[in-house]
């Protein structure tokens, strides 16, 4: 097999810019959504229980990111290492690596998951509980800015060829045929 493309979206973008761009498009996500549910609970008053709640919801808001990665590696029986962290001693985070190859559609899959899932329940539960829409779509933006590398990883599987393989390397993606 020869490499098509090695993705290292840091070495290509810098880190400066992708945070900067994933906190506009999260902002942005945020202020489209808020226009929209606002209308739609016009009449509805936004409960308040303090910033507690709101801070524990987006401590947790990457770790759930990262599980919502890892659910369709393990529907579809891919080999996962997790490397476990306590940030601060409070606070658990963690990294995973596949150990298998994928297919395209499945790295797709993969990339896409934690938009497309966090992102169905923030709508719905936007919808049905509507005195805290508020917050539910604060979260829904802060896991768009999450996904945003998501996204710009997807860009460039979608250009790869049709019959490729890709594999999760040490700083990204190689892109195999």
């Amino acid at each position: 097999m020869n490499c098509w493309k090695t993705i290292n979206l840091y070495k290509e973008f810098g880190i400066n810019r992708i945070y900067i761009l994933s906190m506009l498009t999260g902002m942005m996500a945020f202020i489209f959504f808020y226009l929209i549910f606002s209308m739609i609970h016009e009449a509805g008053t936004v409960k308040d229980h303090g910033i507690i709640p709101l801070v524990v919801g987006l401590v947790f808001l990457p770790t759930i990111h990262k599980l919502t990665h890892i659910l369709p590696l393990i529907l579809t029986n891919k080999r996962v290492k997790i490397n476990w962290k306590m940030n601060m001693g409070l606070f658990p985070t963690f990294s995973f690596r596949t150990r298998s190859k994928m297919s395209k559609t499945t790295s797709l899959f993969i990339l896409l998951a934690p938009a497309l899932l966090v992102t169905a329940a923030g709508l719905v539960s936007s919808y049905v509980f509507m005195g805290y829409y508020v917050y539910f779509l604060l979260f829904l933006s802060v896991n768009i800015g999450l996904s945003f590398t998501d996204f710009l990883y997807a860009s460039h599987v979608v250009k790869a060829p049709r019959k490729c393989i890709i594999e999760n390397a040490k700083d990204g993606y190689d892109i195999l045929i």
